[in-house]
């Protein structure tokens, strides 16, 4: 098994890109293949002393920026670090790609060089997110911004089989997005699939609140792009914020620092649960490969689990468990009208 990674993606790329790509590969024994500009690479190798380890590098003359459109990468620029690593999973000669770069033009990249799964309409970004219990996967999170009933009712189950090969969970909990508990509740998009899921073979439990995004009641919960994407950045926000008022209360006095001092470790477990370099990157899933897209700024520990999800998406499966989901799906529609 190896993963590709984007090398040149990311806000601190080459630097974090390559010593992540590093660090997954001694701690998890993931042979990885770096794409991008090779000079610069090899500079980065040569700082972090890496004799010994299975490490590639492909040349890609060509960077996306973070700010070009996605269609730069499709159209005008084929030999991007981005275009070269989804090729060699189309190819066979990656399992996986990694990129913290342009979200935009990895998804679309993505999409066109290795194509749909049977039956996918719509691939769709999951991240992983900690709960109270634990944690839970929220899909679609903004690869979709205009959805159909259908297309949720894909998502959910695509998010069940990642649940359970990912998270371990047996028989996962799946719930939608919406404005109430109740089934009249919410739009007419969230209502149609309601009744679908409600059908189906998956165990789906119904609506679920924004209160419920974190207290673990639902391993898996379901919504369009647009909503997902601002419930990921509002958490992220959120958490971030948290730190920034506890410290400033720290510093406040000299009770709060004590307090501190005994609180420490607790604080750092609380940390390190909200962290989301901790849970790597989010799989697109959907597509006949494995892309695992991370944040712009992630950092090389980020790059590092980013890897190790990749690996895990690998190993385990997980787009032959979709695609027999999916089959399954499709029988049942059969019998239900379904937009």
């Amino acid at each position: 098994m190896k993963i590709a990674v984007d090398a040149m993606g990311g806000d601190f790329a080459p630097r974090n890109t390559v010593q992540g790509a590093v660090e997954a590969c001694r701690e998890f024994q993931l042979p990885v293949i770096l794409v991008g500009r090779e000079q610069e690479i090899h500079r980065e190798l040569d700082r972090l002393n890496v004799g010994g380890l299975p490490i590639e590098v492909v040349h890609a003359e060509e960077v996306v920026g973070m700010d070009e459109p996605a269609v730069t990468a499709i159209r005008k620029k084929k030999k991007s670090s981005i275009r070269i690593g989804a090729r060699l999973v189309k190819d066979g000669d990656a399992q996986g790609f990694v990129s913290a770069g342009n979200t935009g033009a990895v998804m679309a990249t993505s999409k066109i060089v290795m194509k749909s799964l049977e039956g996918v309409q719509r691939p769709a970004l999951a991240t992983v997110v900690p709960t109270m219990t634990g944690a839970s996967i929220l899909l679609d999170v903004g690869a979709n911004v205009d959805c159909r009933a259908k297309h949720l009712m894909q998502f959910a189950v695509m998010g069940s089989f990642y649940a359970e090969a990912i998270l371990g969970r047996k028989n996962p909990k799946i719930g939608l997005l919406s404005i109430g508990e109740e089934e009249t509740k919410g739009n007419e998009q969230t209502r149609q699939v309601f009744d679908i899921l409600r059908q189906s073979s998956i165990n789906f439990v119904g609506n679920v609140e924004g209160r419920d995004v974190f207290n673990g009641s639902v391993d898996v919960i379901v919504c369009d792009g647009f909503v997902g994407n601002i419930t990921l950045k509002v958490s992220e926000s959120l958490a971030e914020t948290m730190e920034h008022l506890i410290r400033s209360e720290i510093k406040k006095s000299i009770l709060a620092r004590i307090g501190y001092l005994f609180m420490r470790p607790a604080f750092r477990k609380f940390k390190k649960r909200v962290d989301y370099s901790e849970y790597g990157g989010a799989p697109l899933l959907g597509i006949s490969g494995v892309t695992i897209i991370c944040h712009g700024r992630s950092s090389a520990k980020a790059i590092k689990n980013a890897v190790r999800v990749a690996g895990d998406f690998c190993a385990k499966d997980v787009n032959g468990q979709i695609s027999r989901g999916l089959a399954e799906l499709v029988r049942q529609e059969e019998s239900v009208s379904i937009r």
